[in-house]
């Protein structure tokens, strides 16, 4: 519809009752008028000066028409409205709406946003020391904005860190086969922080790593500057960290045991030790399962320790689970989690362990809704980049839904937020004194955006 060669018209000639003429010549219109609540919300966060102060401008000043925090902004709110890919700059460079979140006149044509290849170019001039610099700026700008939201006072914060599989599809840097996903992928880790018993995990850091990354690689590195900020932004609070199994590896648990105040609970796979330990309570799970025809699990703990790689005991709590379904011959599921907890091993792995399962929610919703895993680029830092620009879009949405809590949207996946709050048709009339931006009367959710830029600091006219 938009190439040169295609007519931007179409006629529906006995549609109905009369004569129906379409045509893309709305210059004043955008489809993103709802974006705007995006600069809101990043006025409140700070993220993109924050991210920008990191950046190195090596270009010469007398040929520079987008500044780097421009180019920061449009790449970023462009994935926030679902625009993943560069590609799709050349449709938005006139947008009113884009502009404005840019910081450009959103009527001069002299004033339009940067071309594809500008930020192609962009995303591939970011190199190690300024993508850590990125990577601790998205922390810090989201532990300050939860201290300010919190004045500082928490009883207890949550870091979850969890993998995630990000297939690859060409030369990319770094992409290697991973026999866990039957791929050959890059493997992010993804970190996120819960707030007392909030339902809510705020994603606070993205990096990407190698597809053939050892489990636990870069987990020491992260949490120890997690746990940095978050005790300096909350004091008093108790700061707990849940981890799956792949993070069970020594220089982690050592970590953790080094850290004073520190709550933990850490998956564990099973091996003929632990098999050997449980047996017991797996014989009286199949009893119980013999005897009631349903799943029956048994809960206890021991102390353990490897004969080389762990230099004390620890506690693992077990659950000694016996499966059933109908039609299938019962089947063992023994589960095992390393803590330091002193509660009672049921309380600890469902009350605790497993509510670690809700950051799965947050992935799908980084892979469906925001295309994290649009790392498409050939280098590896490239794509390190865009997976840090993803995870800004992100906490801006986050943001979002922070602000509509008890509303219908308080728990609207983030694609539904775009689809209803975002993606409205507007037209954008400016003038010497203001910029008018004129939404549809019939708008569905009007209500609800209304509310939504309230909180975000508008004035009721």
């Amino acid at each position: 519809m938009f190439e040169d060669s295609t007519t931007q018209c179409f006629l529906f000639p006995e549609l109905f009752d009369r004569l129906t003429v379409a045509q893309f010549d709305q210059v004043e219109g955008s489809s993103d008028g709802g974006a705007i609540m995006l600069q809101a919300a990043e006025r409140r966060l700070g993220i993109m000066a924050a991210l920008a102060d990191c950046m190195k401008d090596d270009r010469q000043a007398g040929k520079v028409r987008h500044e780097l925090e421009e180019l920061l902004r449009q790449r970023v709110m462009a994935i926030a409205c679902g625009y993943e890919d560069a590609n799709d700059a050349a449709r938005l460079a006139s947008d009113p709406v884009h502009k404005l979140l840019a910081g450009r006149d959103p009527q001069k044509s002299d004033e339009d946003l940067a071309s594809q290849p500008t930020l192609s170019r962009f995303e591939n001039s970011m190199d190690r020391k300024e993508l850590f610099c990125m990577a601790e700026a998205l922390a810090e700008a989201v532990i300050e904005r939860h201290h300010k939201r919190l004045h500082g006072r928490a009883r207890r914060i949550t870091i979850d860190l969890d993998p995630t599989d990000d297939p690859t599809h060409g030369q990319q840097q770094l992409s290697f086969f991973n026999a866990h996903y039957d791929t050959h992928c890059y493997l992010p880790l993804l970190g996120f922080v819960t707030f007392n018993d909030e339902g809510e995990q705020y994603l606070v850091t993205a990096v990407l790593r190698p597809g053939n990354a050892p489990g636990a690689q870069g987990a020491v590195g992260i949490l120890r500057r997690l746990i940095a900020l978050l005790r300096q932004a909350f004091p008093k609070a108790m700061i707990r960290v849940r981890l799956d199994g792949g993070f069970a590896a020594p220089e982690v648990l050592d970590f953790l045991d080094s850290q004073k105040g520190l709550e933990y609970v850490v998956n564990m796979a099973s091996n003929k030790v632990l098999d050997r330990l449980v047996e017991p309570a797996l014989a009286k799970a199949r009893a119980l399962s013999q005897a009631s025809g349903e799943t029956e699990h048994v809960y206890g703990d021991f102390r353990y320790q490897t004969k080389t790689t762990w230099p004390h005991k620890r506690r693992i709590i077990y659950k000694a689970e016996v499966v059933r379904h109908p039609g299938r011959d019962p089947k063992d599921n023994p589960r095992f989690v390393i803590t330091n907890l002193k509660q009672k091993p049921q309380w600890i792995y469902e009350q605790v362990y497993c509510k670690r399962g809700d950051i799965e929610n947050r992935i799908k919703e980084l892979h469906h809704g925001m295309q994290i895993d649009r790392t498409s680029c050939t280098s590896f830092w490239a794509n390190q980049f865009r997976v840090l620009m993803t995870a800004a879009a992100y906490v801006l949405m986050q943001e979002l839904r922070l602000r509509l809590a008890r509303t219908s949207y308080a728990r609207a996946q983030v694609s539904t937020l775009r689809e209803r709050l975002l993606k409205v048709g507007v037209r954008v009339v400016v003038s010497v004194r203001r910029i008018v931006l004129h939404f549809p009367r019939a708008f569905a959710d009007a209500a609800s955006l209304h509310r939504l830029a309230l909180s975000l600091g508008a004035q009721s006219g």
